[in-house]
């Protein structure tokens, strides 16, 4: 853009907010088949399965968070577990020009929702590459897992 004397202006900045995924890594994985090749006949009655879902965020540098996001399940209790995994799956996020008020709900419910499809298929993969069928996890609503999390910590008392 010229300015009056036909010289170039300063460029204009972009203040659009951003939310950029620099990395995306597994931290931390482990699936245990305990019971193998016990586990791997038929079942008369199909497991109970159950799933925990984490998030936690770290600031890195200035518009920088690295963010874990946790999976662990089972299928089956002891003794006859069929499986088990742990999974932390941490992204690099770059978040701009975002009012501050908003960066802590963006970090903590976006970059988790952007982390989860690719955590889903590792979990899927690993329990179809245990020799069980794979484990599609539903999909998550992290705003809820988000608002509870705030709740929690506010009905702590001021003191803990």
């Amino acid at each position: 853009m010229a300015n009056g004397n036909g010289a170039a202006g300063a460029p204009e900045q972009d203040i659009s907010p951003s939310l950029n995924a620099l990395a995306q890594y597994i931290k931390d994985f482990s699936f245990e088949n305990p019971n193998a090749p016990r586990s791997l006949t038929p079942q008369a009655n199909p497991p109970q399965i159950s799933i925990s879902v984490n998030v936690n965020a770290k600031q890195i540098a200035d518009a920088d968070y690295e963010v874990e996001l946790t999976l662990e399940g089972k299928a089956g209790e002891a003794p006859n577990l069929l499986f088990s995994f742990e999974l932390i799956y941490s992204g690099i996020f770059r978040v701009q020009n975002i009012p501050q008020e908003n960066v802590h709900p963006v970090v903590m419910i976006e970059c988790p929702r952007l982390l989860f499809p690719f955590a889903r298929q590792i979990v899927a993969d690993a329990v179809r590459n245990g020799g069980f069928p794979p484990l599609f996890i539903d999909p998550i609503d992290f705003a809820a897992l988000f608002r509870q999390r705030i709740a929690e910590v506010q009905q702590q008392p001021a003191n803990a």
